[in-house]
C-alpha cells in the first residue's frame, strides 16, 4: 500500500520493486479487485487487492500509507539498515494502546504479528486481522477442552508468534490475554532484529513448541539500550503466570520514552 504500481502488458505487476504475475481473478466488487498473483522471485502465491481511488484526496491518502510493519522491516533489512530505538518505542506504544483497548473489553487478539500491524505516514499503528480474536479468559476443564483449544490455536495463531501455553494446553487451566503479551514480545524482537525470534526455527523445520520453552536469546551484537533489552526479556516469559499484563508493559514503554528526548508519542 502506498506504493506506485506498475501494471505491464505481460500480465504482471511491480510493487516495491518486486514483480508478480497475474494468475487469475478471484473476485471483484464495486470499488476493488482481488487477483491471485505469483511472485517472480520466490514463486509464492498471493492474493492482491486493488482498490479504486475515485478522487485526488483518496489517491494521496493511499500513497502516504506505509503498509504493514513487516513491509517496513523488510525494506530496512534489504538496505542493511535498522530501526531507530525512538521509532521502535513509538510504534510499540501504539500497539500496546491498541491491545489495552482490546483487553479492557474482555477480548484477546490471539494473532498479533508484524503483518497484522498497519502504519500510517506518522508511524501510528493500527491492529488488523481480528479473525482470531476471542474472549480473553478461557477456562479449560478437562483434556477434551484442552485439545479443542490447542487445535484451534494451531489453525488460527501463527506458529512463530504463538504463546507457549497454546502449544500444549493443560487440561485444567485458564488461558488469558497474556498470550498477546508473548506475541507482542515477538513483534518487539522483530523490530529490533528485523526477524522474529522463531522465524528461523520454523524455516528450518525444527520444533517451535520446544524452542519457546527456553529463554529468548538476544544476540550480543544487539546495539539497543539495556532498558529495551530488559523489557523484551520481561515480556517473553514462557510461564504465562509470570508474564506481565499490558498495563505494565505500556508503563515501561512510556518510561523508556521519557528517558529518550524528542520521542514522539503518537497513540492509536
Amino acid at each position: 500500500m502506498g506504493q506506485t504500481l506498475c501494471i505491464c502488458s505481460r500480465g504482471s505487476i511491480t510493487i516495491d520493486n518486486k514483480k508478480y504475475y497475474f494468475v487469475q481473478k478471484l473476485d471483484e466488487g464495486g470499488f476493488s479487485y482481488v487477483d491471485l498473483v505469483e511472485g517472480v522471485k520466490d514463486g509464492h502465491f498471493y492474493a492482491l487487492k486493488r482498490i479504486l481511488c475515485h478522487d485526488r484526496e483518496g489517491r494521496q491518502e493511499a500513497q502516504t500509507e506505509k503498509g504493514s510493519l513487516w513491509s517496513v522491516l523488510e525494506k530496512l533489512r534489504d538496505k542493511g539498515s535498522s530501526m531507530p530505538e525512538k521509532q521502535i518505542l513509538q510504534i510499540l506504544r501504539g500497539i500496546c494502546s491498541g491491545l489495552k483497548a482490546i483487553h479492557e473489553k474482555g477480548y484477546a487478539h490471539r494473532d498479533l504479528k508484524p503483518t497484522n500491524v498497519l502504519l500510517d505516514e506518522d508511524d501510528k499503528p493500527l491492529l488488523m486481522d481480528l479473525g482470531s480474536m476471542n474472549r480473553a479468559r478461557i477456562e479449560v476443564r478437562g483434556t477434551r477442552e484442552a485439545m479443542t483449544i490447542q487445535d484451534w490455536a494451531a489453525q488460527r495463531c501463527t506458529i512463530s508468534y504463538r504463546a507457549p501455553e497454546l502449544f500444549n494446553v493443560e487440561s485444567h487451566c485458564i488461558v488469558d490475554e497474556r498470550t498477546d503479551i508473548w506475541s507482542l514480545g515477538c513483534v518487539l524482537y522483530c523490530m529490533m532484529m528485523l526477524e522474529g525470534p522463531y522465524d528461523l526455527v520454523f524455516q528450518k523445520g525444527d520444533s517451535v513448541a520446544l524452542a519457546v520453552q527456553n529463554p529468548v536469546s538476544i544476540p550480543q551484537s544487539c546495539s539497543y539500550s539495556e532498558g529495551l533489552q530488559l523489557l523484551l526479556s520481561s515480556i517473553m516469559v514462557s510461564n504465562p503466570q509470570e508474564r506481565p499484563n499490558i498495563n505494565w508493559v505500556l508503563d515501561q514503554v512510556q518510561d523508556l520514552q521519557s528517558r529518550s528526548p524528542n520521542t514522539q508519542t503518537n497513540m492509536v
